[in-house]
């Protein structure tokens, strides 16, 4: 099982990623317009780099659900490879079945 503190940290890098999405987007798309002065497009480029880091989506990492590994983790399923198996062989995913043959 990972670190609690680990776990902490990307609850908070997810909070700070839905806080400053609409911001961000925002300053994408002003920064999308043709018609912009250097000066604007320098000044909207500041803005979004006060920005913190940890809002930035591409910081988060998908861990699994029950005990926060970060590889192995099935995006479908939100869990780690071994939690899978164990949850797919008492029969809590439907539709989920052991490969033979």
């Amino acid at each position: 099982m990972a670190r609690s503190s680990i776990i902490q940290r990307e609850k908070k890098r997810e909070n700070l990623t839905e806080k400053f999405s609409a911001k961000r987007q925002l300053i994408k798309n002003k920064l999308k317009k043709d018609d912009l002065s250097f000066e604007e497009a320098s000044q909207l480029r500041k803005q979004l780099q006060k920005l913190p880091l940890n809002s930035l989506p591409i910081r988060r990492r998908k861990r699994c659900s029950l005990t926060g590994r970060p590889r192995g983790v099935y995006r479908k399923f939100a869990l780690g490879r071994s939690k899978l198996r164990k949850a797919a062989m008492r029969g809590d995913i439907p539709g989920l079945t052991k490969a033979s043959w």
